[in-house]
Formats: structure tokens, C-alpha cells, sequence
């Protein structure tokens, strides 16, 4: 299901490219309702069911390096795919979502 461009990483793997890398794209493709109860801070909504319409907005990202996350990890691999199918090069996977991170979120 994964793409070879496409890095599955833990919460801990995470912090440290989000630390290390200033060019790092954040997508958290939950709800806004979920969104605004907590995110990784610097993370940009587009959820999942509308990520297809908004892959035009995303063009200036390709080769950026991209984060993208969930609650649970459950709903982002679709996300990655349709990423990953659109030409984006460098899309990193928080395996277990947010409701695994152990950082700072921001409401």
C-alpha cells in the first residue's frame, strides 16, 4: 500500500524531522473539529475526503518533505496514496496519528 517514496515514522521520528527540517510540510488530514481540539503545531487541515480537490493548492509542495498524520493512523495511508500518486516526492507517515504523539499540540 505504501510507495517507495513514502517513510512510515514513530512520534519520536517525527519531532525530529519537524526539529531538524524548517521545509517540512505538516498535513493533518482529520476533521476540522478534530483539528481544532488539538494539533502538531505548524500543521495545515486538509482532510482526507477533500485532500483530492485541494491537490492544486499542494502543487508548490512536491518536493517538499511532508509529514502527514491522523488520529489513528487508520485514515492517513489514504492520504499518502493519493500524495504519492500526484507526484509528491518526499511524504513522511506518522504510523499511529497524533493520538500517539507525546509533544506539544496546539488548539
Amino acid at each position: 500500500m505504501l510507495y517507495k517514496n513514502v517513510e512510515n515514522v514513530n512520534p519520536e521520528e517525527a519531532h525530529k524531522l519537524i526539529s531538524d527540517n524548517k521545509e517540512l510540510i505538516i498535513l493533518d488530514v482529520r476533521n476540522k473539529e478534530d483539528y481544532d481540539n488539538g494539533h502538531i503545531p505548524g500543521a495545515k487541515l486538509v482532510p482526507v475526503q477533500v485532500l483530492s480537490t485541494k491537490l492544486t493548492q499542494l502543487d508548490k509542495y512536491k518536493d517538499k518533505p511532508i509529514l502527514v498524520y491522523c488520529e489513528t493512523g487508520r485514515k492517513s495511508p489514504l492520504a499518502v496514496n493519493i500524495l504519492s500518486s500526484n507526484s509528491f516526492k518526499n511524504i513522511y507517515h506518522l504510523t499511529h496519528g497524533i493520538s500517539s504523539w507525546e509533544y506539544n499540540t496546539v488548539k
